[in-house]
């Protein structure tokens, strides 16, 4: 589903009232969501990435998604190898969120690629995409905001409220989330 954007720096503003085809969309979506995907059995792995690429999703065949997540828009996720997205994750991805390889997403954490613009009188809406590099630990728990980068082989510390983008290999928790310390590189299969 595509919806008219202004572009402005890294976020789009939205007029925000959606077209009649990103309804259609999400009533089509919460119903599959609700009916076929919430109660598929835990295992089932491989049947909720294949809805979520029926809905437009870019999900590898590798990444655990499960079933207790919340997807807002599927078309605006991008799943890496060996991913997973937790129990009772909230994807609020109006705008595009990209998950990277070997991300751990932990139960109740949210991610949240949209806002408004308060300085305007009808609160457009602004789409700011979210990016998660490869070998990501968001704690459980922890918020991810709108235009957030979390750089390759970060960790979010459990309940954080990351709103800015982090620095690789380190660990950042609190609220605001900030650094605390560097983590340690390593290399798969050590």
């Amino acid at each position: 589903m595509k919806v008219k954007v202004k572009v402005k720096d890294k976020a789009n503003i939205v007029d925000p009232v959606f077209g009649l085809s990103n309804k259609l969309y999400r009533v089509l979506w919460k119903l599959v969501y609700l009916i076929a995907f919430r109660l598929s059995p835990l295992p089932l792995f491989g049947y909720r990435r294949l809805i979520l690429r029926i809905f437009g999703a870019e999900v590898s065949p590798s990444a655990r998604i499960y079933p207790s997540s919340e997807i807002w828009f599927p078309a605006n996720l991008e799943v890496g190898e060996s991913s997973t997205i937790g129990p009772f994750v909230r994807v609020y991805n109006q705008g595009k969120i990209t998950i990277g390889e070997k991300v751990v997403i932990s139960q109740y954490s949210y991610l949240c690629a949209s806002t408004h613009d308060y300085n305007s009188a009808s609160h457009p809406l602004v789409l700011s995409p979210i990016s998660i590099e490869d070998d990501v630990w968001i704690s459980a728990g922890a918020f991810i905001g709108p235009g957030v980068t979390i750089r390759e082989g970060s960790v979010v510390g459990a309940c954080a409220v990351q709103t800015k983008s982090s620095s690789p290999w380190t660990v950042n928790a609190g609220n605001p989330s900030t650094y605390i310390k560097d983590r340690v590189r390593f290399r798969h299969g050590e």
